[in-house]
């Protein structure tokens, strides 16, 4: 089985990169034959930014950039997709909405029914997704912000694409037993990955 870990942080010193080693190292201590690729998008240059020619791609007048096709094709090789990144403003950095508002294109992700209901592309995928939050869990609950990211990113992405959503962590910085907790639940989802249900 293969994992594919798509990180969004610019620094390689971040706590972000020391989550998706650690998932990667699960997935190894998991052995068998599952291999990992980690995606790191800040270091590889990946342009977010949505252009006129995916723009014209949506409207039917281009072809799809190749820098997308070459992400979906990464994708359509994995059996479980990891997303770790830290959590800006209640929600995905931009690097990686731009990736998702980039990747998960229109009859790729999703398309339109002879109905005109969307038809939901992506159910073959597992996602596991792992933000890092400065502020405590009880702060994302008081002010609703938990409820509002499942919302808009399970739901509102995955769910819309028909993917599933098989873990979705926000882990703290401020919690007791950072940093050594919050390592350990990435190992332990590295290690289920591809564990039966």
């Amino acid at each position: 089985m293969h994992a594919l870990i798509v990180i969004s942080h610019p620094r390689k010193d971040s706590f972000t990169h020391a989550l998706a080693t650690e998932v990667a190292q699960g997935v190894a201590d998991a052995g068998q034959t599952h291999t990992v690729e980690i995606a790191d998008l800040a270091a590889e240059g990946f342009n977010p930014s949505f252009s006129a020619q995916d723009h014209a791609y949506l409207k039917g007048e281009a072809e799809l950039p190749a820098d997308v096709i070459a992400e979906q094709e990464r994708l359509e090789r994995a059996d479980a997709v990891v997303l770790v990144y830290p959590i800006y403003w209640w929600s995905f950095p931009a690097l990686l909405k731009g990736w998702i508002d980039r990747v998960f294109t229109l009859d790729w992700a999703y398309g339109s029914g002879n109905d005109g209901k969307p038809v939901k592309r992506l159910g073959r995928f597992r996602f596991h997704l792992v933000g890092v939050g400065d502020s405590d869990i009880r702060t994302y609950a008081r002010h609703g912000y938990w409820g509002a990211m499942k919302t808009q990113i399970d739901h509102g992405i995955f769910d819309y694409c028909g993917a599933t959503v098989v873990t979705s962590e926000v882990l703290p910085t401020s919690e007791p037993g950072f940093p050594a907790g919050h390592l350990e639940t990435a190992r332990r989802i590295g290690r289920k990955l591809f564990a039966s249900p």
